[in-house]
């Protein structure tokens, strides 16, 4: 296929960054380059987006902001298939979830729709008592300011409606910077929402030349609202420097803890959790990595999760066949090969994988009782490596799950509803999924890391409350009686 390019589309800038060259992360091959911002770019794209929110007789009414939402759905499911083959290419995610991640993403669009026709004020109660005698009150919903969003590789579509769909549903003007790796599904996205009737102003996406100026741009005293997907490192970094009042939230990631009962239905975890552990070869933040399974079942557990994951198609996204794709990087390979490695020095059993596959392409690992001090137990490995733990006591499973910092999704696997709510109501998380894997979501429900995996709260309505303010009025006139 032909390299294309994509131009700057900061709306009267000029900028005199190099390009960036993206390659398929499965066969490094060039797909695109893309225009880079300089310093005046950013600075440009700050303003003009301030300039924007400050006046508000340029606000976008309602119904404009739900007609643009609803064409570029429209666009979105005509395109779908494109949409899909290229998110493939450009993230590695194979086809047939990448398909699925389109269709997420236009019922993205389509929920901030729905909350868009839904959402209202309240009512403040007055006439109570003497202070609050002839008075009415009541809020009204209105735009936060500039929203700023940073966005993460693993879903380059999917992520994107959720931090820019809201904005504009919100009525916020945004400039959105996708994955340096990731970009073309995020400029495809937006070149849809202009030819949906989005004035270009109101969302300006762009890659800044480098860290420093992305720091600039998310911690510029003109913006209200930082969306942040990406490392725990730098999302909590980045929040120590936000201007006051200058709200935020933060995607972080965890290391999904699944417990395996023992009165649980194997033949139903094993796909499930092979699903959840190997999807888009574990490059996803709620992605299962530590299975806690009683002693007695734990090996023969990890022996049929290793002949599930072994028979997986690992190779070229963009095929319909393939079911794990490349990791995103070189880099990433040889870091995951090193913490197996690791593991395995220490004593964890190697069941399958444990095999570099490509210079792009790991093959799905299972181990078995890795230590409780190595990377692959205490870190997110972020590639497709799920480790299996014996335990003696549910409580122990729990504890250990427990035992990290992070606090994201977790899962058990029971037919016991008592085993199910203990579990639910001492595991630490924001969601327990219940004979299902960790890696379940739905785009309308809370995803919220806890603890140092996040800050605040996904999915598309808690997204747009938090990018709204609620605005009372409060009227006092003698013929207010009631």
């Amino acid at each position: 296929m032909t390299t294309e390019r994509y131009g700057l589309k900061v709306p009267g800038a000029k900028s005199a960054s190099p390009d960036v060259t993206v390659l398929a992360p499965y066969d490094r091959k060039p797909i695109a380059t893309v225009a880079t911002a300089d310093a005046a770019t950013v600075e440009h794209a700050l303003a003009t987006a301030h300039k924007l929110y400050r006046n508000r007789d340029a606000w976008l009414p309602l119904a404009k902001r739900i007609s643009i939402l609803e064409g570029t759905a429209s666009m979105m499911k005509a395109r779908a298939e494109y949409l899909a083959i290229e998110a493939a290419r450009e993230g590695g995610k194979p086809l047939l979830d990448s398909k699925v991640e389109v269709a997420r993403a236009i019922d993205s669009v389509r929920i901030a729709v729905e909350h868009l026709r839904t959402q209202q004020g309240e009512v403040i109660p007055m006439n109570v008592g003497a202070s609050s005698a002839n008075r009415l009150a009541f809020t009204q919903l209105e735009p936060i300011g500039v929203v700023v969003a940073l966005s993460a590789f693993n879903h380059p579509l999917n992520l994107i409606t959720h931090q820019v769909g809201p904005a504009i549903a919100a009525g916020c003007p945004v400039i959105v910077k996708p994955a340096k790796a990731t970009p073309l599904s995020c400029f495809r996205f937006v070149e849809m929402l202009r030819e949906a009737g989005l004035p270009e102003e109101w969302c300006i996406p762009l890659l800044p030349e480098n860290n420093e100026l992305s720091t600039k741009l998310a911690t510029d005293p003109r913006v209200a609202f930082l969306s942040f997907i990406g490392s725990a490192k730098v999302g909590w970094k980045l929040r120590s420097q936000l201007a006051p009042g200058a709200r935020c939230a933060l995607e972080h990631g965890g290391v999904a803890p699944v417990i395996v009962a023992a009165d649980a239905d194997m033949k139903a975890v094993i796909p499930s959790v092979t699903k959840g552990g190997f999807y888009h070869a574990g490059q996803v933040c709620v992605s299962v990595q530590r299975v806690y399974v009683e002693r007695s079942q734990a090996e023969n557990f990890a022996k049929a999760l290793a002949d599930s994951a072994s028979k997986l198609k690992v190779g070229d996204p963009t095929v319909a066949e393939t079911e794990v794709g490349p990791m995103i990087d070189p880099a990433e390979v040889t870091r995951v090969g090193e913490w197996v490695d690791e593991a395995v020095a220490k004593g964890a059993k190697v069941l399958c994988g444990h095999e570099k596959l490509s210079e792009t392409c790991y093959a799905p690992t299972v181990l078995l009782d890795p230590p409780d001090d190595v990377r692959v137990s205490t870190l997110e490995v972020f590639g497709p490596v799920v480790c299996v733990y014996s335990y003696d006591k549910i409580d122990d499973a729990i504890a250990r799950a427990n035992s990290l910092p992070v606090s994201f999704q977790a899962a058990v696997y029971t037919q016991s509803i008592d085993t199910a709510m203990h579990c639910y109501q001492r595991l630490d998380a924001s969601a327990v999924m219940v004979n299902d894997h960790t890696a379940f979501r739905v785009d309308w429900m809370p995803f919220a890391g806890l603890r140092t995996s996040g800050h605040n709260v996904g999915g598309v309505p808690y997204t747009m409350h938090d990018m709204q303010v609620r605005k009372m009025i409060v009227i006092k006139s003698a013929a207010i009686k009631r």
